[in-house]
């Protein structure tokens, strides 16, 4: 918090201190040595050579050439002396963005280099031409060209330099440090379902509720379900030496973009217009160790005189970190164990007698057991706390080294293409054309694989059974090992994943003033997963043999093979129980669209200004898993699956004006139709926002946007032919008719899970508004602030086994688990219903049948509502003899979340503080940037807010990041960088209420600081 204060104390004073500043400041000059090239790539490097942002409208530069620029200028010399000759000017705004524009009069004459016998003040007087009108520019969040930079609802925009300047090595890695990304998701420490992909959970909406638009198409869904429930988007596949900036709208925009738009947009902009060639090479690593990176990046583009075409090239490579390459991802690191049992091992061979209840006692295995795997087992005495008592269970090999044998970052090897191309047919017909490819190449390990009782087909495993042997009912555990496998990376899965966006298109005008654009895309993404995992007839003949018989209680009889269970397996042996589990999954999005913009008619205040948009599209997927894991067929020893496929045709149609009320004040007004032919209850729907802008002064923006929003059920949702997955769970049910709740110490065990999709599903809906200001306090620095809400009614939910076994419990007993009485009678609707999705075995003579299958699916029933604050400054500093300063700061804080998950439960009002609520209440991005010269120099800082603690009482201190950079241009065509990422090797907050395994919550990384060098090569 002290360096939050102490940064914003310091942004204060130089805010306090500006005025006074920008009277010495000038527009420092830069050394230049660009060829003749086309126009916007001349701009395009005079913004990335002076550190200035140039708005560079395409339909103004296209097919215009610049002249060679040789010698020493400013900013604004070098600009003049580009558009000599061209009939275009450009104008300054009061936050320092450059605007290129057509000049109402002739172009100035060319501007001279400054030198020392003609003062800097005269010649920027010279070289600075009349202020003109803005052009027209398209931004994220309105299809009508606009000749202001900032609209009704504000829009985030990360440059590529900016990217660079900030250390991210990806684009996902400078997305994850948005303000408005507080979400909580699976990351690379969740292992969970998501594979592959990296998932963005805008205002803590969920993944599936914010869209990604590749150049304003929608790019295709991440064929493997999130969590193995519903569909979503990939932003880890998108080459960051293709992006020329992203465009970020945080709130409700399906008026303009359709479905999916109902927490925000992220429009990703890849580069064009470019000239020239230039080539990046980074390599680094960690300080801690592991985790090598290189990429190399191509990026270029040639121009003719009526064509054109930009390309990129991508290799990137990512060392696989396991834990084991960190000293402190260690078991015995709990920051505060029960001190009357120390800090326990897990469990690497053991068998408890009697039953598989956390309380049942151990067989103690044979002198010199644990030995016979090296250092991976101990012999451990494991303890338990009964009634406020030690109670000593007995004696098993224990592990310190099963948690190691995790990923903590992925193993990466990808390839990327970017080529975008231009055909001028004539002065008003455009031809154009764009294919980006992607593919990827991973290894990740999830942990190794336990035996933990035989397997029955199409059932699954057990954990107990009476063994002769013993004379009683036996639970076994074992987990495997680098010893059995023959080495760590026999375990590790492996991805293979591929993506392509292909589109073509016409654009031109007609009369005066309308441009249309006619556009056919294709995008479509697959992916391949194989993991090796055990075949569960086999485990049985290895290590159980075949059924006895079954005991007069209903326990199945088996003989555990003793000599086999107390030795290490060899390599082969493994090889000869296990197969290639092998999953595939594609997914496409094939598009039509029509855009017409222009002017409708004049006002007294201006012209009305018109979109509109026609539409067509089909969606799909196809997921297949390993016939062996699917539901009901179970071969595979502790491994299920899903499947599911299905395709739906949406069409489309959309309008949206922009009306100049006064001179100081301008409306907008937007409204879509969409029309779904599937098989889910969605017909169609309609949504619209409005926006107003009132500008009292030319330096200041008051806004305000409301928007409705709609998000047609994920197709996974819908299509799924039923997930099915193993996990411990407390059986409520026996444990309140035993009267040991809310503990229910020894009454949980591995229960089967099983989730369908629904195709009666409908939309969920939402609705959003926001109102704030933009200040643009004087030249080069701006301010921000916006007061948001968003609201998302109907909420696609799935019932967890938790939920449902509880509510089962209360049906059966009157009970919750807490003691108090449940809210529903054993005949009501809700009982009867969820005591179906209830399928229990009996169990001998118990009074209470075990829990055979728990079903559940999803729903239209949850509520969210989120409200919040956005502000930002920038301030941008040009001095003659210290060099150019940037400094930029974004912050959003959730002032209040709400949720109702069921319909049967009240809205938690205070769901932003609630113990079990993981998304960040704040968080706060700055940056400060110099350069000087050949020098430049860069620091980026990201605060987390707190998070609960872990005991539920109070909360973890806020984390910091820091990335810091210095770079020299070592000739008029190379430079070099050096990075440091997590500048203070941090890697989470402590928590001395956490005493799970890893002691920290996911959404930190323990890889800590990070180096790299960049060498940077520019063909002239």
């Amino acid at each position: 918090m002290s360096v939050a204060l102490s940064l914003a104390l310091g942004l204060s004073a130089l805010v306090a201190a500006a005025p006074a500043l920008a009277q010495q400041t000038r527009d420092s000059a830069h050394h230049y040595a660009l060829p003749s090239q086309s126009l916007a790539s001349a701009l395009n490097q005079v913004a990335s050579s002076s550190d200035a942002q140039i708005l560079v409208p395409p339909d103004l530069v296209r097919g215009r050439i610049a002249p060679a620029l040789s010698g020493r200028y400013t900013t604004r010399e070098a600009i003049t002396r580009l558009l000599a000759g061209s009939g275009l000017s450009f104008r300054v705004t009061q936050s320092g963005v450059i605007a290129i524009v057509t000049a109402r009069e002739p172009a100035p004459p060319k501007a001279k280099p400054t030198s020392s016998r003609e003062p800097a003040a005269k010649a920027k007087a010279k070289a600075e031409p009349d202020p003109t009108e803005l052009a027209a520019i398209q931004v994220t969040g309105s299809r009508i060209k606009r000749a202001e930079i900032e609209g009704p609802s504000p829009v985030t925009v990360i440059t590529a330099e900016q990217m660079e300047r900030e250390g991210h090595a990806t684009v996902f890695e400078a997305l994850e440090t948005l303000v408005m990304a507080n979400g909580a998701v699976e990351t690379e420490l969740s292992g969970g379902f998501s594979a592959n992909a990296h998932p963005l959970n805008l205002r803590g909406l969920g993944p599936g509720r914010s869209l990604l638009l590749i150049d304003g198409r929608r790019a295709a869904d991440y064929p493997f379900p999130y969590e193995g429930r519903s569909n979503f988007q990939n932003f880890g596949n998108i080459p960051s030496g293709a992006v020329e900036r992203i465009e970020i709208l945080a709130g409700g925009a399906s008026a303009i973009y359709g479905a999916d738009a109902v927490s925000g947009v992220v429009n990703i902009v890849l580069k064009r217009n470019y000239q020239g060639d230039e080539v990046k090479l980074r390599a680094g690593s960690s300080t801690m160790g592991g985790r090598d990176r290189f990429d190399l990046q191509w990026t270029g583009g040639k121009t003719g005189e009526r064509w054109g075409v930009t390309y990129a090239f991508q290799a990137y490579n990512q060392e696989l970190l396991y834990g084991f390459q960190r000293d402190d991802w260690d078991l015995r690191a709990n920051p505060s164990p029960d001190p009357r049992l120390g800090v326990q091992s897990d469990a690497g061979l053991r068998i408890r007698r009697g039953s598989s209840s956390s309380s049942s006692p151990l067989i103690a295995p044979p002198a010199g057991t644990c030995e016979r795997w090296g250092d991976e087992f101990q012999r451990h005495t494991y303890k338990r706390i009964s009634s406020g008592n030690v109670q000593s269970l007995g004696d098993a090999c224990g592990t310190w080294k099963d948690v190691t044998y995790q990923h903590l970052s992925k193993g990466k090897n990808e390839l990327a293409g970017y080529v975008f191309g231009t055909w001028d047919f004539s002065d008003g017909l455009q031809g154009w054309g764009s294919v980006q490819a992607w593919r990827s190449r991973v290894e990740s390990l999830g942990g190794f694989e336990s035996i933990t009782g035989p397997h029955t087909d199409g059932v699954g495993r057990r954990g107990d059974f009476y063994d002769p042997q013993f004379n009683a009912v036996i639970a076994p555990t074992r987990l495997l090992t680098p010893v059995d496998l023959g080495g760590v990376e026999q375990m590790n899965q492996h991805y293979r994943e591929r993506s392509l966006d292909v589109a073509l298109g016409l654009r031109g005008k007609i009369g005066d003033g309308w441009d249309w654009d006619a556009t056919v895309s294709r995008a479509e993404y697959q992916f391949e997963r194989t993991r090796r995992r055990m075949v569960g007839n086999l485990v049985n003949d290895y290590f159980f043999g075949k059924q006895l018989g079954t005991r007069p209680n209903g326990v199945p009889i088996y003989r555990l093979n003793l000599p086999r269970w107390y030795r290490p397996m060899t390599p082969e042996e493994y090889e000869s129980i296990s197969t290639l589990a092998k999953y595939e999954a594609e997914s496409w999005v094939n598009t039509a669209s029509f855009v017409l913009t222009g002017d409708l008619f004049e006002l007294p205040a201006g012209p009305v200004g018109v979109a509109t948009v026609l539409e067509a599209s089909s969606q799909g997927y196809d997921l297949s898993s390993d016939a062996r894991v699917q539901p009901g067929v179970v071969q595979l020893y502790n491994l299920t699956g899903t499947n599911g496929g299905g395709e739906r045709d949406r069409y489309a149609a959309g309008v949206e004006f922009s009306i100049p009320i006064l001179s100081t004040l301008k409306g907008s007004l937007a409204g879509r139709f969409d029309k779904y032919d599937d098989i889910t209850a969605v017909d169609d729907a309609k949504t619209w926002n409005a926006g107003l802008e009132w500008r009292p002064t030319d330096n200041l923006l008051i806004r305000g946007a409301y928007a409705t929003s709609f998000k047609a059920p994920d197709l996974h949702w819908v299509f799924s032919e039923g997930s099915g997955s193993f996990g411990n769970a407390v059986d409520p049910w026996r444990c309140i008719a035993a009267g040991a709740n809310p503990g229910c110490s020894g009454y949980s065990y591995n229960v089967f899970s099983l989730s369908e999709g629904d195709p009666n599903l409908e939309e969920e809906t939402g609705k959003s508004w926001s109102v704030g200001a933009v200040w643009d306090v004087f030249d080069g620095l701006s301010v921000t602030a916006d007061y948001w809400s968003i609201e998302l009614d109907g909420a696609i939910e799935r019932l967890s086994p938790t939920s449902i076994l509880e509510g089962e419990a209360g049906c059966r007993t009157g009970k919750q688990l807490n003691g108090q009485p449940f809210a529903f009678g054993p005949d009501s609707g809700y009982c009867r219903n969820i005591t179906a999705l209830v399928t229990r075995r009996p169990e001998g003579s118990e009074a209470i049948d075990r829990i055979a299958e728990v079903k559940s699916a999803p729903l239209n029933q949850s509520y969210r509502r989120v409200t919040g604050i956005d502000a930002s400054v920038n301030w941008r500093l040009k001095t003659e003899r210290y060099g150019d300063y940037r400094f930029d700061l974004s912050w959003s804080h959730t002032l209040k979340s709400e949720r109702q998950v069921f319909a049967t439960d009240p809205i938690e009002s205070d769901w932003r503080d609630d113990p079990d609520n993981l998304d960040f209440r704040s968080r706060l991005r700055a940056g400060a940037s110099w350069r000087a010269g050949d020098w430049s120099s860069s620091l980026f800082m990201t605060r987390y807010g707190s998070l609960p603690k872990a005991n539920g009482l109070g909360r973890t201190g806020v984390y910091f990041l820091w990335n810091a950079n210095i770079g020299k241009r070592i000739t008029d065509k190379a430079t070099v960088k050096f990075y440091v990422n997590n500048l203070f090797n941090s890697t989470h907050p402590d928590d001395e209420t956490n005493t799970s395994f890893p002691y920290f919550y996911d959404a930190y990384s323990p890889i800590g600081r990070e180096f790299a060098f960049e060498y940077e090569y520019r063909f002239r």
